[in-house]
């Protein structure tokens, strides 16, 4: 079973004796549920578990067919329209395989496509270089991406070290605000920019060390929730409940469950 499969049993699901729910969606009740998917495909891709990642890929290619499906059959653009965009553009950004042009680095051809998708038409319009930045984007994802932005400007720092520094000088003033020393300590709205602050800055240091934010945190909730169960696991077989443990019980669980899984 291939692409028509899915396109036909779409037309099933929406025909006269269809489904209620399938005939009442439109792309825009469709596109939150495929944010969801694509969660969902993330953390299955995080898993590593290639049969979740089957799965999931199934899920997010349905709604995306199912959107195309809508716009089809209210007369804008067919499947076969969508890939024939998508595939002159990728043509058109990658001219070091399909062109004369020469590259020697992946970084080359990142800077490349940048300037290549600034050109564009839809994108030269754009009063600024960071209205590229899709805004329902995660806030993190989103960070990463603005600074990245900023940075193929000039607007950057020299290297990590600078980053770091900066790292610090935040730190500072949060914690100025939270111990209300200062103009304006301690109220809730400059504690709240002062955090983001950090986090912003953070993402710069994760974009100078060459790691996604998202992934790096990612993999601490990942690992903080192994460990958490952990505990709970031992608590229970100790037939207790962990909310009536001693912040002393609570921190040796704590270590014995770094111990066992690292």
């Amino acid at each position: 079973m291939g692409i028509d499969a899915v396109l036909k049993l779409i037309e099933r699901l929406r025909g006269e004796n269809g489904c209620p729910w399938d005939r009442k969606q439109t792309p825009k009740t469709l596109a939150v549920y495929l944010v969801e998917e694509i969660f969902e495909l993330f953390d299955a891709i995080e898993s590593e578990n290639p049969d979740e990642v089957c799965e999931e890929l199934g899920d997010v290619l349905f709604h995306i067919l199912f959107i195309a499906s809508l716009y089809r059959d209210m007369g804008h653009f067919d499947l076969n329209n969508v890939t024939a965009v998508n595939t002159e553009k990728m043509i058109r950004r990658h001219p070091h395989v399909f062109g004369n042009d020469k590259v020697d680095s992946a970084d080359e051809v990142r800077s490349r496509w940048h300037k290549i998708k600034m050109q564009e038409k839809n994108h030269s319009a754009k009063v600024s270089i960071l209205d590229s930045v899709p805004r329902k984007l995660p806030a993190l994802m989103r960070a990463y991406r603005m600074s990245e932005r900023a940075a193929k400007t000039g607007f950057d720092w020299d290297d990590i070290a600078g980053v770091m520094q900066k790292v610090e000088e935040e730190w500072a003033e949060l914690k100025s605000a939270l111990t209300g020393e200062g103009q304006a300590g301690g109220r809730p709205e400059r504690v709240l920019l002062e955090f983001g602050d950090i986090l912003f800055t953070l993402v710069n240091v994760a974009r100078f060390a060459q790691i996604h934010p998202e992934t790096a945190l990612a993999a601490s909730i990942k690992k903080f929730e192994k460990r958490f169960k952990h505990m709970e696991k031992t608590v229970l077989k100790n037939r207790k409940d962990i909310e009536s443990l001693s912040p002393k019980e609570m921190e040796k669980l704590w270590e014995e469950a770094k111990s066992a899984i690292g």
